[in-house]
C-alpha cells in the first residue's frame, strides 16, 4: 500500500471542514476502495480529487508569419519564466470558459476559443492540463499582475530552455508538429 503522501500529492487533510473535528485515512464504511480523510466525530468523508488547469495556445498570423503568445511568469512556482496563458479552473466554469479567462487575466489578450488541443495528465501534482487551441483578434496585450511580459514567439524565437513547465513544452512541440502537417488532432498523454 501506497504512503498517504505516495497517494495525495498535497498535504493529507487534517480536520473536517464540517465540524472541525480531526479526521482519520481509513476505508469508509460504504464499500469504498480507497482509504479517504473520514471525519472522526460526523464520519463525513472527504474526497480529495485532481485540480483542473486550464489555458490556451494563443496564435497570431502576422507579416512574421504563425506567432504563439507565451507570458513571462510574475508569480511562483517558476518565477521569471516563459508559459502559456494558464491557471487553476474555478467552479461554476467550463475548461474552455477558463482558459479563456486565464489567458485574459494573465495576457489582457483577446481571443477566439477553438478546439481542445491537449489533455495532460500530471498525476505526481494531481492534475490534469487543458490546452486549448485559439485565434488572437489582436497582438496587442494588457497583462495582469502575474506577467511581468506577454510577448509574441515564432517557432524558432520561443525560449525553449526558459519554459516554466514541461506541460507548456510538450504542447508546443505537438502544435508546431501539427502545424507541419496542416492538422490539428487532440493529443492525450500522461507526464508521470
Amino acid at each position: 500500500m501506497r504512503t498517504l503522501q505516495g497517494m495525495y500529492p498535497r498535504a493529507p487533510i487534517q480536520y473536517c471542514k464540517s465540524c472541525g473535528a480531526a479526521v482519520v485515512y481509513r476505508l469508509p464504511d460504504d464499500g469504498d476502495t480507497k482509504p479517504r480523510a473520514v471525519c472522526s466525530s460526523c464520519t463525513t468523508v472527504h474526497y480529495e480529487n485532481p485540480l483542473n488547469v486550464v489555458g490556451t495556445i494563443p496564435v497570431w498570423s502576422g507579416p512574421q508569419g504563425l506567432q504563439v503568445l507565451l507570458c513571462l511568469r510574475n508569480i511562483e512556482p517558476r518565477k521569471g519564466l516563459w508559459t502559456l496563458p494558464a491557471g487553476f479552473m474555478e467552479l461554476g466554469e467550463t475548461t474552455a470558459q477558463g482558459a479563456e479567462r486565464e489567458t485574459h487575466e494573465e495576457a489582457g489578450a483577446q481571443i477566439e476559443m477553438q478546439s481542445l488541443f491537449t489533455l495532460i495528465n500530471v498525476e505526481r501534482v494531481g492534475q490534469v492540463h487543458f490546452f486549448y487551441r485559439a485565434k488572437l483578434l489582436s497582438d496587442v496585450f494588457d497583462p495582469g499582475h502575474e506577467t511581468m511580459e506577454a510577448r509574441l514567439f515564432t517557432q524558432d524565437q520561443v525560449p525553449w530552455d526558459a519554459l516554466a513547465f514541461r506541460t507548456v513544452r510538450d504542447t508546443l512541440d505537438r502544435f508546431f508538429a501539427d502545424v507541419k502537417t496542416g492538422q490539428f488532432g487532440i493529443h492525450h498523454f500522461d507526464i508521470s
